[in-house]
């Protein structure tokens, strides 16, 4: 378990999630192919890390990936591109409707939380995908609060969905805890005033999500119960 420096010294009244890597297991397939790919190079620069220049690039790839699957989306041509974001994502490693797992101890860790604070999930993922992976998983009776990438405009690293999920939850956006595994997590809960939480369960590392300004930083979700107040 690691940390930041800062403590979680602010009212919160409720609790955002990021599905992949922060809830659903993912295997970052994606990396494991470009790295196969990329290690050719290392004939020519044998100092290269081949396994951090395919994290980068599978990163610098998933805004505008999602960005383009969500001008489909808001076009209303997604019938025509039907099952387009799970083959995507089954070919990243992410999980699908079919073989999504929960990250350990995140059944347990709602159960602990429900009645105690709002909670809500912030995510990328399409709203029927989304809503069928929580399902699927028993945890949909945990979330009166889903916003998807269908749900508005900008995006993660973008505040929008934090202060949207806010709204919803009626909360200000300065009292939610926003726990997600990926750099564009943190920085969307610092920008919209939220407390932000990494999780090493998903595709962050530990120096990224510091540098983006991490409260926390914890190896899954469910240690966040050891810094909350009782």
């Amino acid at each position: 378990m690691t940390m930041s420096e800062a403590p979680l010294s602010s009212p919160i009244a409720a609790i955002l999630f990021d599905l992949d890597g922060t809830l659903i297991e993912t295997d970052n397939r994606w990396v494991a192919i470009l790295e196969q790919k990329l290690a050719p190079l290392k004939r020519l620069a044998p100092r290269l890390d081949t396994h951090a220049l395919a994290r980068k690039l599978v990163m610098a790839s998933e805004t505008p990936t999602n960005y383009v699957l969500s001008l489909i989306e808001h076009l209303g041509l997604s019938s025509s591109f039907f099952g387009l974001t799970d083959r995507l994502r089954r070919s990243k490693g992410l999980a699908t409707r079919e073989d999504a797992e929960l990250v350990e101890g995140s059944a347990e860790l709602l159960e602990a939380l429900e009645g105690r604070f709002g909670l809500a999930v912030v995510t990328t993922r399409a709203r029927p995908e989304a809503y069928a992976f929580i399902q699927h998983a028993g945890i949909a009776r945990f979330f009166p609060v889903v916003v998807t990438r269908q749900d508005v405009l900008r995006m993660k690293p973008h505040p929008e969905p934090v202060r949207k999920a806010a709204a919803l939850l009626g909360v200000r956006p300065e009292e939610c805890l926003m726990i997600g595994d990926t750099v564009p997590d943190i920085r969307a809960a610092r920008r919209a005033g939220a407390l932000a939480v990494g999780v090493l369960s998903g595709f962050g590392e530990k120096a990224e999500l510091k540098r983006a300004g991490a409260h926390l930083i914890l190896e899954r979700a469910a240690q966040i119960l050891d810094y909350l107040p009782s």
